[in-house]
């Protein structure tokens, strides 16, 4: 995995440097050069989670994870699923972008946009 960055020990995600990095460049892409990334963990798929990333604005109860002067967001319902993880990007032509590590998951989708604890 890739470089950590002004990371706490009371996050629940790690951001890399690269994944922040590219995230602010898709963010800028879409004239939303000040905007969050939010991961969020919803129900759904074939094993029962899906990880959701979009750009969305702080709430209140949101803990914010920055990294090189951008933000990502964690909702208080997803932290506990996500404790532990790692979002990093990998820049292959294949099954490349932006990924959750989550040493959590017990069983992975084989389309690896699911995923069970």
């Amino acid at each position: 995995m890739g470089a950590m960055s002004q990371q706490t020990q009371d996050h629940v995600l790690i951001v890399t440097e690269k994944a922040a990095g590219r995230a602010r460049t898709i963010a800028e892409r879409e004239g939303r050069a000040d905007a969050c990334l939010r991961v969020r963990v919803v129900a759904g798929g074939c094993d029962g989670f899906s990880y959701e990333l979009s750009f969305d604005d702080a709430q209140a109860d949101d803990q914010v994870i920055e990294v090189d002067g951008f933000r990502v967001l964690v909702d208080p319902r997803s932290a506990p699923i996500l404790a532990g993880s790692t979002l990093e990007f990998n820049d292959a032509l294949v099954g490349g972008g932006l990924k959750v590590y989550n040493p959590q998951a017990t069983h992975e989708c084989a389309c690896g946009k699911s995923f069970s604890i």
